[in-house]
């Protein structure tokens, strides 16, 4: 990459390199509870837990990844990433030889997924602060924006196509094609420069320190990912349950949902202010949830997930911006880090006990959580309109 190269190209080509790689976190994601349902007949908590389990590992290598992305390099932070992605897939394959039993190739799954997780923390800290320090912090919003739109977008493309691969190839195919597409990530960054990186401060804050000082941000973007952490658990699931057609449009609904916020409000944080961004975000958020618990047909469940994206979307960024602001340059990738540890927590949890709630009741019962959590999320949104810092 060249200096000369304008921030448009720079942001483009971030933008799809992310997305291209994150497919491979994407297109498995409807898919793993559906192999531990179909193929290893395990109950729907088990299969919630092997979507969560990935998250665990995230929150548990989010510190490490901050720090190496800060101290190290930033640049392989997220290589060593996108590698792990691919070694992950070829676990999760290895799941599906028939050669073994349905306890040792869940456990062989969990291994897979665990790696995902550390490979998750690993590439997206470090190929954010990467793009901050190369092109800046003062686009820390544009870059946070792309990064979500990117992801999303995956998920908008990963779900349908693994869906398809899954029907006429098998588990498989699906791992396969993860394994394939980190690889044209380490391909367009191979010979990209390093970034500086910032020498040690003895007067640094802990990373404990530095997490009650974002923790009603993290809360916020925690609340919301309750609501996306059931719908790509169990909308596919859940429209089956139904006997109902379009099972694998509703995630890509929720990720077209997700990219036109983006789109169109992604500069609006810089503008507004991140708190009133994330209020209005929920509400519509908690609009989309209610709307799949309640859903009569699935036109009313699909537009539920389109609110739900549209919802979801700013949360993270408005919430995000903020917390860099409140940081030091040498502690950025950490405090980011932190700030997503809160957001890793509803994905590790959410899918689990959604799947417990839906064992116990049903389907419907696991957005109708999605709802509740949105609602307080509200609430501690409303919270932050009383702090100085966040209406200044």
């Amino acid at each position: 990459m060249k200096k000369n190269i304008s921030l448009k190209q720079n942001l483009t080509k971030f933008g799809i390199t992310m997305l291209i790689t994150y497919l491979s976190v994407a297109m498995a994601l409807p898919i793993v509870p559906i192999f531990v349902k179909e193929s290893l007949h395990l109950p729907n908590w088990l299969g919630g837990a092997a979507v969560g389990i990935s998250f665990v590992s995230t929150i548990l290598s989010r510190k490490y990844a901050g720090t190496f992305a800060d101290t190290k390099s930033s640049k392989k932070c997220f290589m060593f990433g996108f590698l792990l992605y691919v070694l992950a897939a070829f676990i999760c394959l290895i799941a599906s030889l028939k050669t073994f039993g349905v306890s040792t190739a869940f456990i062989i799954l969990i291994v897979g997924r665990l790696i995902l997780g550390f490979g998750e923390s690993m590439s997206v800290v470090g190929i954010s602060n990467w793009h901050f320090s190369y092109l800046g912090p003062v686009n820390s919003g544009k870059i946070l924006a792309i990064m979500g739109m990117a992801m999303y977008g995956a998920f908008a493309l990963g779900s349908p196509i693994g869906i398809v691969l899954y029907n006429y190839f098998g588990f498989e195919a699906v791992m396969l094609a993860s394994a394939v597409m980190p690889i044209i990530g380490i391909m367009v960054f191979y010979k990209s420069p390093e970034t500086f990186v910032h020498s040690i401060n003895t007067n640094k804050q802990s990373f404990a320190r530095l997490l009650l000082k974002i923790w009603k941000h993290g809360m916020a973007v925690s609340l919301q990912g309750i609501g996306f952490a059931l719908l790509g658990a169990f909308i596919t699931l859940y429209f089956k349950s139904h006997n109902w057609p379009y099972a694998g449009v509703g995630l890509s609904l929720f990720g077209l949902g997700f990219v036109i916020s983006r789109i169109f409000f992604g500069t609006l944080p810089d503008k507004i202010g991140g708190t009133k961004i994330a209020f209005v975000s929920l509400i519509v958020e908690a609009i989309g949830q209610g709307c799949i618990w309640i859903a009569p047909n699935y036109l009313i469940a699909l537009s539920g997930a389109l609110l739900t994206g549209l919802g979801c979307s700013m949360i993270y960024p408005a919430m995000g911006v903020e917390v860099i602001k409140k940081v030091s340059p040498d502690q950025r990738a950490t405090a980011l880090g932190g700030f997503s540890m809160f957001q890793d927590v509803s994905y590790a949890f959410s899918a689990p006990i959604g799947g417990i709630i839906a064992d116990h009741f049903n389907y419907a019962s696991t957005f109708l959580c999605g709802f509740i959590a949105a609602l307080f999320g509200i609430i501690i949104i409303f919270s932050m309109f009383k702090s100085k810092s966040d209406i200044n």
